[in-house]
């Protein structure tokens, strides 16, 4: 009897589970389908599904219209740029936090935390001052450092929160063995908060490639990445739905590949720890 009601609890798990994945996968699916679409199919009522005319007109457009592989190159640029100084930065100080731990470390931690909270619209202003008077306006290197400032407290918090998983001793011993303060970082501490370090890692990059706000107020041409490239195709005349999709494949597309081959890296480090 146990054995039973087990099994039909795991059926019924599996069941909203994948009614939920489908849910969340049925906006990306539609905006794939509609890619595939002419203009007035797109916009039919009712809409059409899966019975219309496909057609790769719409990927023609885009491609001959703009500049895809630069948009793409600055997207890898930031997104890949800003993580990678942000893990510089937030490793040492998630170490210094879970290992020389202070009474005013949570308190930090929550204040870091809180600054997620503020509006972005609220320090655009300032920020675009600064950057003019920077010479980094519409640059890649402004947005590589804006981003890894928006994306910090997140990546301290997950290191953090990865390294008081580790065992203290551990890093005891090897300052007995004669381990000075980088030889335990880099030789002791990273290798085994790689999981967590790896996921940390995809999701920086995802959060820093989907980010539209400071990229669209904060660049013009020179430093326009995927966020733009899909902003290009709302235009006074009208939202051109077709195409709109179509430039939404092409810019989702490597982030969700990305996502696809990483996703067993992603699920084990952040369940880093949760089992002990």
């Amino acid at each position: 009897m146990a054995r039973s009601v087990n099994t039909q609890r795991k059926a019924l798990n599996t069941a909203v589970a994948w009614a939920i994945g489908l849910l969340i996968f049925f906006p990306i699916l539609w905006t794939i389908l509609t890619s595939f679409k002419t203009e007035g199919q797109a916009i039919s009522d009712p809409p059409v599904l899966f019975m219309f005319d496909w057609t790769l007109e719409n990927y023609s457009v885009v491609l001959e219209r703009s500049n895809y592989a630069r948009f793409l190159w600055n997207s890898i640029f930031i997104a890949v740029g800003s993580t990678i100084l942000g893990i510089i930065i937030a490793v040492p100080a998630a170490w210094s936090m879970a290992f020389v731990p202070s009474h005013r470390t949570k308190d930090i931690l929550l204040w870091m935390l809180s600054t997620k909270m503020l509006p972005a619209v609220g320090v655009l202003y300032p920020i675009y001052l600064l950057f003019i008077k920077m010479g980094i306006l519409d640059s890649r290197v402004g947005l590589v450092i804006v981003l890894m400032l928006i994306n910090l407290p997140i990546i301290i918090w997950m290191l953090y929160t990865y390294f008081k998983e580790i065992p203290g001793e551990i890093l005891e011993a090897a300052r007995m063995d004669g381990a000075s303060l980088k030889e335990e970082v880099l030789y002791v501490l990273t290798p085994m908060a790689i999981p967590g370090i790896a996921s940390t890692v995809l999701l920086n990059i995802i959060l820093a490639w989907n980010e539209a706000f400071w990229t669209l107020n904060l660049t013009a041409a020179k430093a326009a990445p995927l966020t733009a490239f899909i902003a290009s195709y709302s235009s006074p005349e009208g939202l051109f739905f077709a195409k709109l999709s179509a430039a939404s494949t092409m810019a989702i597309a490597p982030i969700l590949i990305l996502g696809w081959f990483s996703q067993k890296q992603l699920v084990r480090g952040l369940t880093f720890g949760a089992v002990k």
